[in-house]
């Protein structure tokens, strides 16, 4: 052998050794989701900026439908088969995954202080003192109206009391161009989730009235949660003719086709109207019972990011959460997935005109989530559940506000016993 070709095959070893080495480095981190329908974005936006600021590790995001992810994420946990990184559901549904084991902590991920309480409530013990997931983004509730609509019936100003919104919907009514009011009650959770728990938080004054039904000190009959029932039944002449028959995806098409003027409204919604209403959008906040009144919204945490803890690599799996803490994330993500707003502290530059809309109401009204989300729904009958044929029932006018409330009430009252 000679001189030559033992320096050639030396070099060809360490090459060899480098590529190996290189490739034992690599890392490929996986994200359990139920968000199938950001999968192009994750693809195309999110992954690659992370990618090419962590080089090394690799990152795939799978996606479930969103009925099949619970199911199927706790078969995957169960059987020590699901990826590294889990998308995280509000409330009770991630907190059982932490009390089985199955997430970690986060209270130590660098950007957590980035985080309100109330932006981390919903992926914590309810001691509130341990944290399992990264918040990634809320949807705020409001309304969403066309602006065509109210130029020809001639409302220059979006409503801001609840008498000014019944006064435009008679205007709306009157000159029959439009079907005011965009929403049925068929699949029944509309009612509650873009009705009653959208216009709700102004008259149990958000989170003073959230936190005292849970504590016990506040019960579904008491005028603050039975008045948003009386207005949602004021609603119903404003709704269009067979309102009850109308599911979900008829309200969406109903407003976007520009049939209706005004849709009771998730964020969420915005990507989709961008791309399918063919006429110019602007938002409102829930009109206040009286003018001079206080501002809340439902500012409702959606998902956030947590690790599974049997991950076999916790080190890159924890260098993404804290990419996902950050600013920078925050941005893009806020960006990317206009209607679904970060939860961070820090100040976000969003592009949307729509989105930014619904995110400056958070300098003027006071924040508060879904009342029946947080701990309140965790027996039978489940309040969540039961608020939506609650809310229907009243707009069908088949109950009156006081009997729903009563109904919830004593439902509540059959397991859930505060303090006790």
């Amino acid at each position: 052998m000679t001189r030559n070709t033992l320096r050639l095959m030396l070099v060809a070893s360490s090459v060899l050794a480098s590529a190996s080495l290189a490739y034992a480095d690599d890392v490929t981190l996986t994200i359990e989701s139920w968000r199938n329908d950001d999968t192009q974005i994750w693809q195309s936006q999110i992954i690659p900026a992370f990618e090419k600021a962590n080089p090394g590790i690799k990152v795939t995001f799978a996606a479930a439908a969103p009925t099949e992810y619970n199911a199927a994420l706790n078969a995957k946990l169960a059987a020590g088969s699901a990826g590294d990184l889990i998308t995280c559901r509000p409330f009770d549904a991630a907190l059982e995954l932490f009390k089985k084991g199955y997430l970690t902590p986060v209270d130590d991920i660098k950007g957590m202080n980035n985080f309100s309480d109330v932006a981390k409530a919903a992926w914590q013990t309810d001691d509130g003192k341990t944290t399992f997931c990264v918040p990634m983004a809320s949807v705020i509730h409001g309304f969403i109206y066309n602006k065509d609509a109210f130029e020809k019936v001639g409302i220059k100003d979006v409503p801001k009391t609840q008498d000014e919104f019944m006064a435009d919907l008679k205007k709306l009514k009157d000159d029959g161009t439009y079907v005011p009011l965009a929403m049925g009650t068929k699949d029944q959770w509309e009612a509650a989730t873009m009705g009653w728990e959208n216009i709700g938080p102004d008259y149990w004054k958000g989170e003073e009235g959230r936190k005292a039904l849970i504590a016990g000190k506040a019960k579904l009959t008491d005028p603050g949660f039975v008045e948003p029932f009386k207005v949602l039944a004021g609603w119903a002449p404003y709704m269009g003719d067979g309102f009850q028959a109308q599911a979900y995806p008829d309200s969406q098409n109903l407003f976007t086709l520009g049939r209706a003027a005004i849709y009771p409204a998730g964020s969420w919604e915005i990507s989709v109207f961008n791309k399918q209403a063919q006429f110019k959008m602007g938002a409102f906040p829930p009109p206040l019972p009286k003018a001079g009144d206080t501002c809340y919204i439902s500012d409702q945490p959606d998902h956030a990011l947590g690790m599974n803890a049997k991950t076999k690599h916790p080190e890159a799996a924890k260098k993404f959460l804290e990419w996902v803490a950050s600013k920078d994330f925050a941005e893009l993500y806020g960006n990317a997935l206009p209607g679904f707003f970060p939860l961070t502290n820090e100040k976000v530059e969003l592009k949307d005109p729509l989105a930014k809309e619904f995110l400056s109401w958070r300098e003027s009204c006071k924040p508060t989530m879904r009342v029946t989300y947080q701990i309140l729904s965790r027996g039978t009958p489940n309040l969540e559940n039961e608020a939506w044929g609650a809310a229907a029932n009243v707009i069908n006018g088949t109950e009156t506000p006081e009997q729903a409330a009563k109904k919830l009430q004593d439902g509540l009252d059959s397991w859930y016993h505060p303090g006790k």
